[in-house]
């Protein structure tokens, strides 16, 4: 009985772990930044931005891509108004840009 009700519970627990990745890896996709690409970024650590924060820009840009540093950051070659700024940013602060 009691390895049973063991069993049981493994396979649940199992099971809600592939429903949860699987809800995960639908929302979540890799980034696909390239050298060169441009792209926005965010403002959200930004310290030096003027006026009211909430009335300010969220992203600013556009930036280009001057290398990707791993999977999870990217350097961006900074415009002279963010020069004082560090360059590497974590792509979920960078987004791409699109030109319309």
């Amino acid at each position: 009985m009691w390895k049973k009700a063991c069993d049981s519970a493994a396979k649940c627990i199992a099971e809600a772990k592939e429903y949860k990745k699987q809800r995960w890896d639908k929302s979540h996709m890799e980034p696909d930044f390239k050298e060169g690409d441009e792209v926005l970024v965010s403002t959200l650590n930004f310290d030096n931005v003027k006026g009211h924060k909430k009335m300010g820009d969220s992203f600013v840009g556009t930036l280009t891509i001057i290398r990707l540093i791993g999977k999870n950051a990217v350097e961006v070659k900074l415009t002279e108004t963010f020069l004082r700024k560090y360059s590497v940013f974590p792509v979920s602060l960078v987004k791409p840009y699109f030109q319309t």
